[in-house]
């Protein structure tokens, strides 16, 4: 192992941890649910400003269009926030990609909106952990970098996109222009479990809305001459029950339609997530789901629509990803902190990244937990600790750790 050289160890010591906790408050007590525009709004403009402290030129970029099927079977425009984005000597021959997220999945009105102390170095809180606090471990960690001789020769971006929680639709397009050409990239999700510990290699994701179109008749006069969505769609439902296996998750996740209860329902719309760990599945599955919706329609005679995609593909560790991870667990341990990494089938912007060919870590953010409920928090000292980290790793990729 690489010990830690006198430089490495000033650069460490320069990581000035004051002001991440009220950075965290802060942030935290801004409501951003992926939804409040305004709630985005506020917290892009107080990103923007503590980002203005490193050099390179801050921006907020526009949303790509993103459209979704309403309950009532209708393609509608989606509203998402502006994206942040910082670039950093554009022209350096080696740079690199930092990203978060500044949306949470609390919206405005969810009780879930103030932070209490569980003890004296742990914060419960909306966005603590994911990710306020690993946007804190970004700016604090790029700081110390730019104070080190060896930041001058390369260069990097940092993007906080607006609509993380919901897939990235309004952002991908903006990540994969950004994560062209990188070295590596570093993603600030909390770690895969409270001691650290990294995710690997992750599951994909795709999420799909099925629009189905029968016929309406009155229930007692003449229902033989309905065609029942709704009884369609829970044949869908069960039929993409039946595609779940070893290595590809499906689920229904929610059927909307109907009217009155003497009405045959002619509209129904189901959703449904997949989860494949690798490509293939993904493929085989879209071929098995053209094949069922042909089914369906043909038994019920009902006519069937697709919206949707795959939006994060499977996550699968190659060789430039493994030294990447091997140099970020070697920092790690000569900070004190071993950490190991475990399989995930959560999904993040790293799917979107390592899609591009780009080695990248995605757990770099803080060690917390209970993400995603009102039991969230953020572990404190960890603030610190990740800070150091990614400061190190950045260092040692600077200097020309190969991948």
């Amino acid at each position: 192992m690489q010990q830690l050289t006198q430089l490495e160890t000033t650069l460490i010591e320069s990581v000035d941890a004051t002001p991440m906790l009220g950075q965290v408050q802060a942030w935290s007590a801004i409501n951003t649910g992926t939804g409040n525009l305004a709630g985005l709004a506020s917290q892009a403009a107080a990103l923007a400003d503590g980002f203005a402290a490193l050099p390179g030129a801050v921006t907020l970029e526009q949303p790509s269009p993103v459209k979704a099927i309403s309950p009532g079977g209708a393609e509608l425009p989606v509203a998402y926030g502006q994206h942040l984005v910082l670039r950093v000597r554009p022209a350096a021959e080696r740079r690199f990609l930092l990203t978060g997220h500044m949306d949470t999945v609390f919206p405005v009105h969810d009780p879930f909106q103030d932070q209490v102390w569980l003890d004296d170095q742990t914060l419960n809180g909306p966005g603590v952990a994911d990710m306020k606090g690993g946007i804190s471990v970004i700016l604090a960690a790029l700081k110390a970098f730019e104070g080190s001789a060896a930041a001058a020769a390369v260069g990097y971006d940092v993007m906080i996109n607006a609509d993380e929680e919901t897939g990235s639709l309004s952002s991908a397009a903006l990540i994969a222009q950004l994560a062209r050409g990188k070295a590596a990239a570093l993603t600030y999700e909390p770690s895969a479990l409270p001691d650290g510990t990294l995710a690997g290699a992750r599951a994909g994701s795709g999420n799909w809305s099925l629009t189905v179109r029968g016929k309406s008749a009155h229930a007692g006069r003449n229902p033989d001459d309905g065609r029942n969505a709704i009884v369609a769609a829970a044949a869908l439902a069960l039929g993409l029950k039946a595609l779940h296996r070893d290595g590809l998750s499906v689920n229904p996740a929610r059927i909307d339609g109907g009217s009155a209860n003497n009405v045959v329902p002619d509209l129904a719309v189901l959703r449904f997530n997949i989860r494949p760990r690798e490509i293939v599945a993904a493929d085989e599955f879209l071929i098995a789901l053209k094949v069922l919706i042909a089914q369906i329609e043909h038994e019920h005679e009902v006519s069937v629509h697709l919206h949707g995609g795959i939006s994060r593909p499977p996550k699968v560790l190659d060789a430039r990803a493994e030294k990447l991870f091997g140099i970020v667990e070697e920092c790690s341990a000569l900070l004190g902190q071993p950490i190991t990494r475990v399989a995930s089938g959560g999904v993040c912007d790293g799917n979107n990244i390592a899609a591009c060919s780009v080695p990248v870590v995605d757990t770099m953010g803080v060690r917390g937990g209970a993400i995603h409920s009102s039991d969230e928090f953020l572990i404190v000292p960890s603030l610190a600790e990740r800070a150091k980290l990614s400061a190190l790793v950045l260092h040692r990729l600077a200097i020309g750790a190969p991948l």
